[in-house]
């Protein structure tokens, strides 16, 4: 009877050390274990807030066309912007059709109809699209990336012709089934009636009067380089460092690596080795890029999708642009300079799967040091200096933006007229 009574007190001990054994490791349930895979990574404390990635979709800007060659454009943020983009997206677009983009001449719809034209910049696919906008699926139309959307009156038959079009410049989809009257659109485009007058040349809009943006200064704060370790590494303590003749320091694991450019406060992170998750779907690179961001460093402000293309067959790349505004002047762009890295957050892809992640360590810290209003000039003025840069190349696009400079303060947010040109040069124009 002893013996039995020995024998299960033993066996009921070797299971307490069992089940003890068990919470040291994994904790408690629901919480997370300390015994991790190399593919897991530690979310950083006190680094960026995360974000869904439908509210990294909008367009970069609104055009609003109201006949005999007369137009005008709101901002992101700014009232009309706003209640025209949040009209749209209740609307619903369904039945498509493809057409060649050869077959329609666009440059007279847009001077002599009535319309609106959402402009997404370097394109967004048509599957993250429908996360915003009542898009109905249609397989001929999924797959795409489409870089803007035209909404116009067609004339005395009382019809509403609707166009999404092709980021790869040659065809346009029809929705044939569009929830929208000719009412609705006229409604809209009220709203450019006494706005600042724009005339459309080539294809992009220039004001005829100055606009006013406000000059910001703000202050920033630094992430660190242990912090980005602990959310990029999953084991800090065994990288090592390298410091190149360029001044740049490197940290690696043998696997991945940590590029920090110190003058430049900027990070280049690349992965070469992550596992491919088989798949190369635009949506899912989107979807798998916001996921990214949300778990290393975060996002800090306001960011647009702005790119979203096929490096090659495998490849994809990525990239948010940080937008900056305040009250009713609207949200205007952060221009990303070579001789200053700000504003834009890139990653490369392979089959779905991060590669390549750079980002700022700058970032705004709450507050701002400095807020004047600026005219950005338009009309004669602006043609001026649009004409010396047409020796160089052709103009694609001319919008408002902030140009960034650090100084002791903090970042200066310098409004600019940023022209993109033909040749895939951006300049700007003092």
């Amino acid at each position: 009877m002893k013996e039995r009574i020995k024998s299960l007190t033993l066996a009921l001990l070797v299971v307490c050390s069992l089940v003890q054994s068990y919470f040291l490791i994994y904790q408690l349930p629901g919480s997370d274990p300390v015994v991790k895979t190399e593919s897991d990574y530690v979310r950083t404390e006190n680094m960026g807030t995360t974000v869904e990635a439908d509210k990294l979709l909008f367009p970069a800007q609104i055009a609003i066309h109201l006949g005999k060659e007369r137009h005008t454009v709101f901002y992101p943020d700014s009232t009309f912007y706003n209640l025209i983009y949040s009209r749209l997206k209740g609307r619903q677009f369904d039945g498509f059709q493809r057409n060649s983009i050869k077959n329609i001449d666009w440059a007279d719809i847009r001077s002599n109809h009535i319309g609106i034209e959402l402009q997404f910049g370097g394109g967004v696919p048509v599957a993250l699209l429908q996360k915003v906008m009542q898009i109905k699926p249609d397989p001929l139309f999924e797959g795409e990336n489409v870089n803007r959307l035209l909404i116009y009156n067609a004339g005395p038959q009382d019809q509403v012709r609707v166009f999404f079009f092709s980021s790869q410049g040659d065809v346009v989809y029809e929705a044939t089934k569009a929830d929208l009257t000719v009412q609705d659109v006229q409604q809209q485009v009220d709203f450019g009636k006494d706005w600042v007058p724009y005339t459309l040349e080539n294809g992009y809009y220039v004001p005829e009067q100055s606009i006013d943006i406000v000059e910001t200064g703000l202050n920033i704060d630094v992430y660190t380089i242990e912090q980005m370790q602990r959310s990029l590494f999953f084991d800090p303590s065994i990288t090592r460092y390298i410091r190149e003749k360029d001044g740049s320091e490197i940290y690696t694991d043998s696997k991945r690596s940590l590029q920090v450019k110190q003058d430049r406060n900027w990070i280049n992170y690349t992965d070469p080795a992550a596992p491919s998750a088989g798949e190369n779907s635009p949506s899912k690179n989107v979807l798998s890029a916001v996921d990214f961001v949300n778990q290393h460093g975060g996002w800090n402000g306001k960011y647009r999708l702005s790119r979203s293309d096929g490096m090659d067959e495998d490849r994809h790349r990525v990239a948010f642009q940080q937008y900056f505004g305040t009250g009713q002047f609207g949200a205007f762009p952060v221009i990303d300079l070579s001789t200053f890295h700000y504003g834009m957050i890139t990653l490369e892809m392979r089959q779905g799967t991060i590669t390549g992640y750079e980002r700022s360590l700058i970032y705004g810290s709450g507050g701002t040091w400095k807020k004047e209003v600026v005219s950005l000039p338009g009309g004669k003025e602006l043609r001026e200096q649009i004409k010396r840069l047409k020796a160089e190349s052709g103009i694609a696009n001319l919008y408002p933006a902030y140009l960034p400079t650090q100084v002791r303060g903090g970042i200066l947010l310098k409004p600019m007229w940023i022209a993109e040109l033909e040749n895939g040069a951006t300049r700007v124009l003092n």
